[in-house]
């Protein structure tokens, strides 16, 4: 079974990199020295992987980036953790499949190594990218991602201010949308919150940064939204 932590965001308002999701990254990574880390979300390669190698080093714990050796899929394979990191999610998974990385995440997250992940990496989990949130600057040339769990995730997830006068379509209304043409389950997670993959269960962590709220919602075609917490390996198993 895969070994996931799937963060939604990996810095809260106010924060340092990571620093809300520590208690959560530093269990997976018991044991584990070294992490190869995925930039492939952002332009810029080097200062990314720096920003968090320096995040990681105070933690006890080095940091590769894939893209620094001669063959990132050897680098993967090669890898006792894996980090995909953030950005923009039409952008990594171009960079993923013209790499052949796709195939080796998936190898790597199927021999029971964690694949930790934040934001587009996090999307990069689920069977597809199309509940991302972000602009397509690239087009993939496809849009099926690792499937690493078989629901879609939503990241950053937005409620609807009612307070507000901004009268054009909401997140849960886009939600709803690609349920009218896909069967697909979405895991919705707030700011805060990550999914957790271990031991065939899987379950839903984290606080959402709005204290009021519960850390995720789950869309599901022909029923409400509803909030999910914990354990939630029955809710997604099999739902479609």
């Amino acid at each position: 079974m895969n070994d996931l932590l799937l963060l939604s965001n990996s810095t809260n308002v106010g924060r340092g990199y990571l620093d809300h999701a520590w208690d959560a990254v530093l269990p997976v990574l018991a044991g584990i020295e070294e992490i190869v880390f995925v930039p492939y979300a952002l332009a810029d390669h080097d200062a990314y992987t720096a920003k968090v190698r320096d995040a990681f080093a105070a933690q006890g714990i080095a940091v590769r980036g894939v893209h620094e050796g001669a063959s990132p899929v050897q680098t993967v394979a090669e890898a006792a953790a894996v980090f995909v990191g953030g950005g923009n999610t039409f952008r990594l998974l171009d960079r993923v499949l013209g790499l052949g990385l796709d195939t080796a995440l998936r190898e790597h997250a199927a021999g029971g190594r964690p694949y930790l992940s934040a934001s587009a990496g996090t999307n990069l989990a689920a069977p597809s990218i199309r509940t991302t949130n972000d602009m397509p600057i690239v087009f993939p040339g496809a849009f099926g991602a690792l499937g690493l769990v078989p629901f879609q995730i939503n990241c950053h997830f937005l409620d609807a201010d009612p307070a507000s006068t901004h009268a054009g379509e909401t997140r849960a209304l886009r939600l709803t949308e690609y349920l009218e043409e896909n069967t697909t389950p979405v895991v919705a997670l707030r700011e805060g919150a990550w999914i957790r993959g271990a031991g065939g269960r899987l379950s839903i962590g984290g606080q959402a940064v709005d204290a009021a709220r519960g850390p995720a919602l789950l869309f599901a075609r022909g029923s409400e939204p509803r909030e999910i917490a914990g354990d939630i390996t029955e809710l997604v198993i099999g739902a479609d």
